[in-house]
């Protein structure tokens, strides 16, 4: 087992073959969840499994769970993350640590060697949350923190519902939804921020994850002739709208720390340069890795929202689209990957995640962990995401020893 390794050029042609599926001109992948290319997506992945004769299931969902059988029957130690994009996505987001965790039963085959646990590897359905809201939604149903039924009715931007679209496309599986008991869950990911690349750190020993608070706010003023109305008899929808925004962007940078702050959707209606807006739908993305500032952040931001609207005489309502606590990973998991990492001699630094995982989700059920590899620039949901090829491989060579020594230890270490 000591020189046992992955095969790093096989690692990284099968993320070049999958990145085709779905691929876009001058670079990156669109496999928006549940669409045809997400399921030319999954039967490539499914396939994989296969030939290295695990046993494959697929839940309600649509989760995919493939099992590499262990010497004893026991709940599976599990990699994975995601294989669905964004509509401008790279090669790497959620699609490596699925396939650096098929490289590692791959490896484990070629020598012929079956781990005491079981190992699996999921995709989950819906982590990106770009087509269905809330994103991670695959593993959220996966733990049972949401009902499959609500899930499956959930409509998309298209109006067409998860339930339509599973059934489409073949993967509205029979394998019930939560019933998998899990070991402990290791994912290996990009960083998708820039902390690695800018310090050259090879590894990433992720602490937890940053909790997230998405809302969705809809503005109704009046609309009427830019030219002819006074600005003291305005009812602008619009300037609530920006107001909201440049109050969400020096709310963050006076909280400091981990607080970021984003209005990354805005839809103004009716759209045209000389009439004023009478509504206006944009979203406000905060995160904190304490939950208790989040919170905070939250009640001030939808405060001046009210204050604002009322002092414009316009209306302000709004939805919350996602709310996630922030997540510690277990102690002992984020502490292996470090030393594994040190092990193997990679410069390894402890850092939060900014972005949301699968593996925030199943850390309430199973001891769980990440793994961070840079991203070049800090690019990520971009057709330039890159990560260097030697710290793909470094990445998935930690994985591949992580995995083992939980698969090998015994029940109550």
């Amino acid at each position: 087992m000591a020189y046992m390794d992955i095969n790093g050029e096989r690692l990284l042609a099968s993320l070049q073959e999958l990145g085709q599926i779905g691929a876009l001109d001058g670079g990156g992948v669109c496999r928006l969840a549940l669409t045809d290319e997400d399921k030319a997506g999954r039967d490539w992945v499914v396939a994989q499994m296969k030939t290295l004769g695990m046993s494959v299931s697929v839940d309600g969902i649509g989760n995919v769970v493939g099992v590499y059988a262990g010497r004893e029957e026991a709940p599976p130690v599990m990699a994975g993350s995601h294989i669905d994009t964004v509509r401008t996505g790279g090669l790497y987001d959620g699609n490596y640590g699925v396939l650096a965790g098929l490289e590692v039963v791959r490896t484990l085959k070629q020598a012929g060697m079956r781990t005491r646990k079981p190992l699996a590897v999921a995709f989950f359905t819906n982590e990106e949350g770009s087509r269905f809201a809330p994103d991670m939604m695959g593993s959220l149903v996966f733990q049972g923190d949401l009902p499959l039924e609500a899930a499956l009715d959930t409509k998309g931007i298209d109006g067409t519902t998860v339930r339509e679209n599973l059934e489409r496309i073949g993967y509205r599986g029979s394998a019930p939804a939560g019933a998998m008991k899990v070991d402990s869950y290791v994912e290996l990911h990009i960083e998708q921020g820039p902390v690695l690349d800018i310090e050259k750190i090879a590894i990433g020993a992720v602490e937890g994850v940053q909790g997230i608070s998405w809302t969705e706010f809809n503005v109704s003023g009046v609309s009427n002739h830019a030219g002819t109305t006074p600005m003291r008899l305005r009812h602008d929808a619009g300037l609530i709208a920006a107001r909201v925004a440049c109050f969400a962007r020096e709310l963050a940078r006076e909280l400091g720390g981990n607080q970021v702050a984003t209005v990354g959707s805005m839809t103004v209606f009716p759209n045209l340069v000389n009439v004023i807006a009478n509504r206006v739908v944009f979203t406000v993305d905060l995160r904190n890795t304490d939950e208790a500032v989040l919170k905070s952040a939250e009640q001030r931001l939808w405060a001046f929202a009210d204050e604002a609207a009322a002092a414009e005489g316009v209306k302000i309502s709004r939805r919350s689209l996602a709310r996630f606590e922030p997540v510690a990973f277990h102690p002992g998991l984020v502490s292996l990957v470090e030393k594994t990492a040190r092990d193997l001699g990679f410069s390894v630094r402890r850092l939060p995640s900014g972005a949301g995982h699968d593996a925030q989700i199943l850390a309430r059920n199973c001891p769980a962990a990440m793994i961070f590899v840079p991203s070049v620039n800090g690019l990520s949901h971009n057709v330039r995401e890159h990560t260097e090829p030697r710290d793909l491989v470094a990445g998935a060579r930690v994985l591949l020893r992580v995995l083992l020594h939980l698969a090998e230890r015994q029940a109550t270490q």
